[in-house]
């Protein structure tokens, strides 16, 4: 049905792009308890234009990681 090099790509972008999209979710919140780090930045101009985009973010995350698991469920199976 799919391409093998195709999906394997496909895959490893979306990956990629987890990572990404995870890791900015992470520096961008606000609400992490315990992190230090975060309360130090806020008072930044560049960390409050950056962390007005928290939302958005996740509109970008969601799709990227339901994409990913059913394209390497469907292109590898469930090793089960």
């Amino acid at each position: 049905m799919f391409q093998t090099i195709l999906v394997a790509r496909l895959i490893f972008i979306l990956g990629i792009l987890n990572l990404i999209t995870g890791a900015a979710i992470l520096f961008s919140c606000r609400c992490i308890p315990g992190a230090k780090i975060m309360g130090k930045l806020t008072k930044y101009r560049a960390y409050q234009k950056f962390s007005k985009y928290h939302c958005y973010i996740w509109c970008i995350f969601w799709p990227s990681v339901f994409l990913h698991a059913t394209l390497a469920i469907a292109f590898f199976g469930i090793p089960f």
